[in-house]
């Protein structure tokens, strides 16, 4: 029988969305997970999602997001109040446990980044500009990986499912977001990304014979309740994204 793998990542602390993600892969049979990071960062409950990632701590291999990152490394006294809840939310236990996931990782014949191989905060294979986001040329994107030698490459960052073929053979997955389907960001030009919907997001990939079949996988759950807790820490900005997936 041929393994099935499951990718997650972008959970940004929505333990709802995370949870009704864990049911669906586990309805599935499948107990192999990919995690690419930014698990822990947002407005919402990031103890819980902790907590709950460790319920399966044998079933998911974690590499460390951007967002992620920045809690670790931000001081006490960060001028970010979402920061400032995160870190005033977790435990000691759960920020040891950020901090010992690698940046990217070597998985056979997959390679795991949550931005590109050298950098958490670009996106592999989208390209900013005023007019919104574009996908980068192939040839931009296989300079990006030239150091890869695997032919799958698993990366998220951007919240956006994509499944990209690229003309030397390599196959680029995006899982898109389980937690925040849209966010609006300043770097490296003012800029929306929307999946257009709310529902949490996550991929499944298996093995054939000679190819990889990619199954995008968009899951129900109790967004206006994510909503809900967003507003209540100030963040209604993430409101609009969780119930929409747009702005």
């Amino acid at each position: 029988m041929n393994q099935k793998i499951a990718i997650i990542s972008d959970i940004h602390g929505n333990s709802l969305a995370l949870e009704a993600v864990l049911s669906d892969i586990s309805n599935r049979g499948i107990d192999t997970i990919f995690n690419l990071g930014d698990s822990l960062y947002g407005p919402l409950d990031p103890l819980g999602t902790f907590k709950l990632l460790m319920e399966h701590e044998h079933d998911i291999t974690h590499i460390i997001g951007n967002c992620d990152r920045i809690i670790v490394d931000s001081s006490d006294n960060n001028p970010s109040s979402t920061i400032n809840y995160v870190k005033r939310s977790l435990t000691p236990e759960a920020l040891e446990w950020l901090q010992q996931h690698p940046s990217s990782l070597t998985m056979n014949d997959i390679f795991l980044c949550h931005g590109t191989p050298n950098s958490d905060e670009i996106y592999l294979v989208e390209e900013m500009t005023e007019e919104g986001a574009l996908l980068k040329s192939s040839r931009d994107i296989i300079k990006a990986l030239e150091d890869v030698e695997q032919d799958v490459v698993l990366c998220g960052h951007s919240h956006i499912p994509r499944t990209l073929y690229l003309p030397n053979g390599k196959l680029i997955i995006n899982p898109g977001s389980v937690g925040l389907p849209a966010y609006i960001d300043d770097l490296p030009v003012p800029h929306k990304m929307e999946s257009g919907s709310p529902h949490a997001n996550y991929t499944i990939i298996e093995k054939t014979s000679a190819n990889w079949v990619v199954d995008q996988i968009s899951v129900p759950y109790h967004w206006e309740k994510a909503a809900a807790m967003a507003e209540i820490n100030q963040r209604p900005d993430w409101a609009d994204a969780l119930r929409m997936g747009r702005f």
